[in-house]
C-alpha cells in the first residue's frame, strides 16, 4: 500500500468547503462525512482533505485554531498535469470563490506555480514541474527550487 496523506483543515462553514473543493476537482468520500462537521474529499488515492468544523477539529488538538486570513501555518501544494492544467484549477477556484495569485505567479521554464486561497483563506499552491528540466538546471548550478 503507498503511503497516503490526509491533510486535516478547520473551516468557517464544512458544506462551502465541500462544494468548494468539489469545484476544483476533488470527490467526496461519503464513509467519512458527518453533516455539518466533517468531510472527506479525495484529490486521488493518496492525497485526501478532511475538513473539519471548528468545533469538530478542536476534538484533536488544544491549540488554538488560526484564522487563515490573517496567519499561515502550512502551504499545500496539489501538483498538476501540466502548464495549462494549473491555469485551468486556478480558474476553477476563482469561480468558485477563491482570491487568486496572494503569491505572485512562478514561471521557471521548467516549472510553473499558481496558487490561491481558500474561502477559509487557506493557502493552496498549484505546480507543474518538467522533473528531467529541472533536474538538469540543478546539476548546472543553479539553486535548488521549492515546490
Amino acid at each position: 500500500m503507498p503511503k497516503m496523506i490526509f491533510v486535516n483543515l478547520p473551516v468557517a462553514d464544512v458544506d462551502r468547503s465541500v462544494a468548494f473543493y468539489e469545484a476544483i476537482g476533488a470527490t467526496r468520500d461519503e464513509r467519512f462525512c458527518q453533516a455539518g462537521s466533517a468531510a472527506m474529499l479525495m484529490f486521488s488515492d493518496t492525497i485526501s482533505l478532511m475538513v473539519l468544523s471548528h468545533a469538530r477539529f478542536s476534538d484533536f488538538t488544544s491549540k488554538r485554531i488560526i484564522d487563515a486570513r490573517t496567519d499561515c501555518e502550512v502551504l499545500i501544494c496539489l501538483s498538476e498535469d501540466s502548464r495549462d492544467a494549473v491555469d485551468q484549477t486556478l480558474a476553477k477556484a476563482v469561480a468558485a470563490g477563491a482570491r487568486p495569485d496572494p503569491a505572485p505567479a512562478q514561471d521557471l521554464g521548467f516549472m510553473y506555480g499558481r496558487s490561491f486561497q481558500d474561502p477559509d483563506g487557506h493557502s493552496i499552491e498549484l505546480t507543474w514541474m518538467d522533473l528531467d528540466a529541472a533536474m538538469a538546471a540543478m546539476a548546472g548550478g543553479d539553486e535548488p527550487v521549492d515546490a
